[in-house]
């Protein structure tokens, strides 16, 4: 596949990863070459110093091996920031004959950090590169250091000075050539989600959900986009460029005219007739204005049955005005459409919000219900989320079950709505109404015939 047609995100990672087995390369061979240096000069402490930087670059190409790029990255900076401190303050001491230079690396660690930790949270991010840029402009500025018996001799330190600042100037121009190659990839991908939206390369999948017993009660639509020539593009490549360039609304808004549209059309069938579908609403598009009109037109103009319909919110929806989210789901509520809080337990949600929220359902989010089994901390969350939701008359639905032992620590606690891969993965319409077919057909078989 080329490059050029691959999903943002894979080059992303794929780029992030050269840099740090570039990055290893650089800490293995610079603390190689300085701990020879310093050992013919007798100066031990500093070689013991370099060789810890050379096996760090051992450790950060292992962790990137192994495709831990988060704690890779964590590392190097560590390492790679106290090193160029040090050696600024204690080897590199500016004078009127040499200024120093190792600080320069500082701006392409900065550049790096902002690159690998773009989809960190905004405070880490900033705070990182903060404290890169405050320390570049201290070392720049400032004639600070300590005297000591290790200071490099003028003769290398000027050959250094050119050296430090060609490789430094080299490797911002790499990582500028990168940050700019994702911009403009970004910008390409917008086009083409522009485009496929017109060709109609969007659809969606089912996911069921079930009753502890094997029953069906409905699915949970999920948006997928198959590229000509990207392939099947991953939600979390397309997602979020979704959001920020507003085409999340069109896409929304074709999601619910889909899932509307099939709601009539299960209506008609007997065995299917009962199934909710639940769909996923952004936070861009539940802040519209009209946004419940918007449901109630589609509702109307579909003839779908609005109890059958639910809206799934996430919580980081809860850090806007509560008062317009409540108002707008007493609206919905008003309508017949039920709403459910997704992924609960991993964003901004307190009693006093969920007291004043007029919801339906929960939603156990996967995180917890993976390590239930093994993580205390985690079934006790998965019970208290059980019990807070019972207690508050919600529907409590586990997402992410894939284990029977799951499945069974669950209906241990009360809850008794699934979904996950032990049931089914998320699969296109006909095999889902197969399935769900199938299931209500073994549960009519377990029903007496009446005499």
């Amino acid at each position: 596949m080329n490059d050029t047609l691959s999903p943002p995100g894979q080059l992303h990672q794929r780029r992030v990863r050269m840099m740090l087995w570039v990055a290893a390369v650089l800490m293995m061979g610079i603390g190689l070459g300085w701990s020879a240096f310093f050992f013919a000069r007798g100066a031990w402490i500093i070689v013991a110093v370099e060789v810890t930087m050379a096996l760090l670059g051992v450790v950060v190409a292992w962790l990137t091996q192994r495709r831990r790029t988060r704690l890779a990255f964590f590392v190097m900076l560590a390492t790679v920031y106290s090193s160029i401190c040090a050696f600024g303050l204690v080897f590199d001491i500016p004078d009127a004959q040499v200024p120093r230079s190792t600080h320069h690396f500082i701006l392409v660690l900065a550049l790096a950090a902002m690159l690998v930790l773009r989809d960190e949270p905004a405070w880490m991010r900033h705070s990182v590169v903060g404290l890169l840029f405050i320390s570049y402009v201290a070392l720049s500025s400032t004639t600070w250091g300590l005297q000591t018996q290790y200071v490099i001799p003028h003769e290398v330190r000027i050959s250094g000075t050119w050296v430090n600042t060609a490789l430094a100037m080299l490797g911002l121009y790499a990582l500028v050539h990168i940050m700019v190659t994702e911009v403009a990839e970004s910008s390409a991908l917008e086009v083409e989600m522009r485009k496929g939206i017109a060709r109609d390369e969007f659809f969606l999948l089912y996911q069921a959900q079930l009753t502890h017993e094997g029953e069906v009660l409905g699915a949970e639509a999920l948006l997928r986009w198959r590229h000509p020539k990207m392939g099947l593009v991953s939600p979390g490549d397309f997602i979020d460029m979704a959001e920020q360039t507003g085409l999340i609304l069109p896409l929304g808004a074709w999601v619910l005219r889909n899932a509307c549209t099939q709601l009539v059309t299960w209506s008609q069938m007997p065995e299917l007739a009962h199934l909710s579908l639940s769909v996923n609403v952004s936070a861009r598009q539940f802040r519209q204005s009209d946004f419940v009109g918007q449901v109630q037109a589609v509702l109307e103009r579909t003839g779908a049955n609005p109890k059958r319909l639910k809206l799934e919110l996430t919580e980081s929806m809860l850090v806007e005005d509560m008062d317009d989210i409540v108002h707008k789901m007493e609206s919905l509520r008003a309508l017949g459409v039920g709403c459910s809080l997704d992924d609960f337990g991993t964003g901004y949600s307190s009693l006093t919000y969920l007291k004043k929220l007029p919801l339906d359902q929960l939603k156990i989010d996967q995180s917890f219900v993976r390590d239930v089994l093994s993580d205390p901390n985690d079934a006790a969350i998965a019970h208290t989320i059980i019990t807070l939701g019972k207690s508050l008359g919600f529907a409590v639905v586990a997402e992410g079950v894939e284990t029977q032992a799951q499945r069974e620590f669950l209906v241990a606690h009360g809850c008794h709505i699934f979904q996950g891969y032990l049931f089914s993965k998320p699969i296109p319409l006909p095999e889902f109404v197969a399935f769900a077919r199938s299931a209500s057909g073994r549960k009519s078989a377990t029903v007496p015939a009446a005499t």
